[in-house]
């Protein structure tokens, strides 16, 4: 049988062929047909909503990795992961607008790029401070612990404290031309498009690997049984502390991506509701799964907005119109709903679905 078609009658040699990125050439030939779709067709065709639309999904992504990361790998429940990208966003945004930067850096345009690095790392680090109670609480009480980054990061030190630096207010202003890259400038939704696929697929390459490597099978060891983890030797609280790094660093990085879709940032866009919503997504797409965090992320931004597509087209009425000065409403009302069926008709989430389409076409005739 010819080697493009994995798995009938074909096995892996060695450990390397098994933990190959693309197995086979059947495999390759698809993502450089998706590298294709998503490098030229997409902003080939697309208009600024839909690639705003876009740029929302990989937010989305962006920040429902590490809350993946946490909840799907390592077990440790959290419901204020919004609080870390806050951090990310506000740390790059202070650099970037107070920081005084070498000439030479502002002519080539590294004081964004560098701006990601650090906030994500201060990101990480703040998130280690409230992963700290992981080491000693767990379940619930691990919940209200993660909650409490969202009410004393958002609510307390950023709208009371961090908002007021330069006399500015609640919001930070980013005049045109802020955000650059090397020669570019990112001001419009095509080039916000294309910083965020670099960032998606370097931060979902860096996940993958880590759950590949000894730190990786350490956390599956404790979301599995943690005891068990340690009794086989495994330090826990390191690799907890190492999962809440890892996990604040993409979400700062998210938030430092997102200010270069926004004109200005407040408090407002970071809500504990947000927290709510990234679990949401994993659960949706399928815990424990990368393919999950696309999936789902891809599912809850198409869905909401195909939902006020469909309350604009019947915005002339009355029923219309009440429905879309509602939409907020409305919008959290179908995310619990999504939740619901997910949890009752389709426990593991959309990566399962996926995975039982593929073995269906791959194990052809045999599907059964």
């Amino acid at each position: 049988m010819s080697t493009t078609w994995l798995p009938c009658g074909e096995y892996h040699q060695n450990y390397e062929q098994d933990h190959a990125w693309f197995q086979t050439r059947f495999i390759q030939g698809k993502m450089i047909l998706l590298a294709l779709c998503i490098f030229i067709f997409i902003p080939l065709v697309a208009d600024d909503y839909w690639l705003s639309v876009c740029n929302q999904v990989g937010y989305t992504i962006l920040g429902a990795l590490g809350v993946q990361l946490l909840i799907g790998f390592c077990g440790q429940i959290t419901l204020g992961h919004a609080a870390f990208l806050a951090v990310g966003a506000y740390t790059s945004t202070l650099l970037i607008l107070e920081f005084p930067w070498p000439k030479i850096l502002l002519d080539w345009g590294l004081a964004y790029p560098i701006s990601i690095v650090l906030a994500a790392v201060v990101a990480g680090i703040w998130s280690v401070l409230f992963g700290l109670p992981s080491a000693r609480v767990k379940g619930f009480y691990l919940i209200l612990t993660t909650m409490a980054a969202q009410f004393i990061t958002v609510d307390f030190i950023i709208t009371q404290y961090v908002s007021q630096i330069g006399g500015r207010g609640q919001a930070f202003s980013l005049p045109p031309g802020t955000i650059k890259i090397g020669p570019w400038v990112i001001d419009s939704d095509l080039k916000i498009y294309f910083v965020m696929l670099i960032l998606v697929i370097l931060c979902v390459m860096a996940v993958v690997n880590l759950l590949r490597s000894r730190a990786g099978r350490a956390w599956v060891a404790i979301r599995d049984n943690d005891i068990s983890a340690e009794v086989m030797g495994i330090n826990v609280v390191k690799y907890k502390l190492l999962a809440f790094f890892v996990a604040g660093f993409i979400g700062g990085i998210a938030g430092a991506f997102w200010i270069s879709n926004l004109a200005a940032i407040s408090p407002e866009h970071f809500p504990w509701s947000w927290s709510l919503w990234l679990v949401g997504v994993i659960l949706i797409g399928g815990v424990g799964s990368i393919h999950g965090t696309i999936f789902g992320s891809m599912f809850m931004v198409l869905v909401m907005e195909v939902l006020q597509l469909v309350i604009m087209q019947f915005a002339d009425t009355a029923i219309g119109e009440r429905l879309f000065m509602d939409f907020l409403f409305l919008k959290e009302a179908a995310f619990g709903l999504a939740i619901c069926a997910f949890m009752i008709f389709e426990p593991k989430g959309l990566a399962y679905r996926w995975w039982q389409i593929k073995n269906y076409f791959n194990l052809w005739p045999f599907s059964y």
